[in-house]
């Protein structure tokens, strides 16, 4: 699926796919590729296309067509069984995070309109 949003912001910031490919150190057609949405952006790569916009990674991510979740798994030698570490990109939770304060915002305001 192509990455439209990624697409948009790229022009509208005034970057060429060959300035950003040299940016994410891969060639031209690698990042096309990418933008095309034929090969994965990996998290790194999306912090890194937010530093050189300068926006937030939310303005332009969009989720590849299939969901995967990396989980490092952590073993523990715990009698009790296993610790299961679990990372999450900060970009991912920062996102939700802000969800959450506007959903409470709204509750706020549907409470002080009773």
């Amino acid at each position: 699926m192509e990455k439209t949003k990624l697409i948009k912001t790229r022009t509208k910031k005034g970057f060429t796919q060959q300035q950003v490919a040299e940016h994410l150190c891969m060639d031209i057609s690698n990042y096309s590729r990418r933008e095309k949405g034929t090969s994965k952006i990996s998290n790194n790569e999306w912090e890194k296309l937010s530093k050189l916009f300068d926006v937030p990674v939310d303005d332009f991510y969009e989720n590849e067509e299939s969901i995967f979740i990396i989980c490092k798994d952590q073993s523990v030698g715990i009698v009790n069984g296993t610790n299961n570490v679990y990372t999450v990109p900060e970009f991912l939770l920062e996102s939700q995070r802000k969800y959450i304060q506007k959903l409470e915002e709204e509750i706020q305001t549907l409470k002080n309109n009773e």
